[in-house]
């Protein structure tokens, strides 16, 4: 009886305490996008970016946050430094060397540049017909990702 009991709290502990986020790929999401319409919430980062990688760590570890962009919304997390061809919304985008080990992907520079320049981070969310709907360039506490999250559902 004892084995059982804890057997049940295990799996009820996993099945709610470590939701994992969704982070879907940008050929998934046009294939996902025939079965259901979602905004798409898309996260453009670099790996050396430490407001990228707070977010990642806080945020997106945030079981608010990930139940509601898991159950409303397609999530995409895009390191803009991806050096694979990606196809969207029937274009291919690539990457662009900038010199030694340096470049940026032409999909990240398209999504994530405001006002002639992408500082990193940047969430893009799209609309059910892959439309810029917003851009934003900052860091997002899990509240304050939660309350936009809250709005774009509507």
């Amino acid at each position: 009886m004892k084995k059982l009991f804890l057997l049940i709290v295990f799996f009820g502990i996993t099945s709610t305490g470590f939701c994992q986020l969704k982070s879907r790929t940008f050929e998934e999401v046009d294939s996902l996008q025939q079965i259901e319409k979602r905004k798409i919430i898309v996260f453009i980062h670099t790996n050396w970016c430490q407001f990228c990688q707070r977010m990642k760590t806080t945020t997106f570890k945030n079981q608010e946050t990930i139940e509601k962009l898991n159950t409303n919304f397609y999530f995409i997390d895009f390191n803009t430094e991806e050096k694979r061809d990606i196809t969207f919304n029937n274009q291919i985008f690539k990457y662009k060397p900038l010199g030694n080990n340096v470049g940026v992907h032409e999909l990240a520079l398209q999504l994530g540049t405001i006002s002639n320049q992408i500082i990193y981070p940047v969430l893009c969310v799209l609309n059910e017909k892959n439309e810029i709907i917003l851009q934003y360039s900052n860091y997002l506490s899990p509240k304050d990702f939660n309350l936009l999250l809250e709005k774009l559902k509507e």
